[in-house]
């Protein structure tokens, strides 16, 4: 999808976070406190990305989760901004910036991917829809 198209979709703080890998203020997003089952998806595509019951509070400020939903639905690439080395995380499916992933989880992966609420939409067991 052309970057216009995406500006049409998406708000505009959505298009920064998702499109330009931005990253949204820790502890604002809607989806932080989130405890019901379901499933977390890509807010650009609707691709299921995350497990609630993967979910945990790494205390960070952005939702957490050690595992993501299947190995082929998130990409990686080596982030170098901002003077720091890391691995961001995208959404395979239509190249959109979820946020980060780090060796600092819990067992059983030890992994904590970091994501913006905003690059994600909950869709809770009983149907009912929450945009990040």
């Amino acid at each position: 999808m052309s970057d216009d198209k995406w500006k049409e979709k998406l708000s505009e703080q959505e298009y920064r976070i998702c499109r330009q890998a931005e990253t949204e203020r820790p502890f604002t997003g809607a989806l932080l406190d989130e405890t019901r089952g379901g499933v977390y998806v890509c807010k650009c595509c609707d691709a299921p990305l995350f497990p609630s019951d993967t979910k945990f509070d790494a205390g960070c400020g952005w939702p957490s989760f050690y595992k993501q939903l299947d190995d082929g639905n998130v990409d990686y690439r080596e982030d170098i901004s901002h003077g720091m080395r890391r691995v961001e995380i995208l959404c395979k499916q239509c190249d959109s910036h979820l946020g980060h992933v780090f060796p600092d989880g819990p067992e059983p992966t030890g992994q904590r991917y970091c994501v913006n609420s905003v690059s994600m939409t909950f869709k809770s067991e009983n149907n009912e829809v929450v945009k990040g």
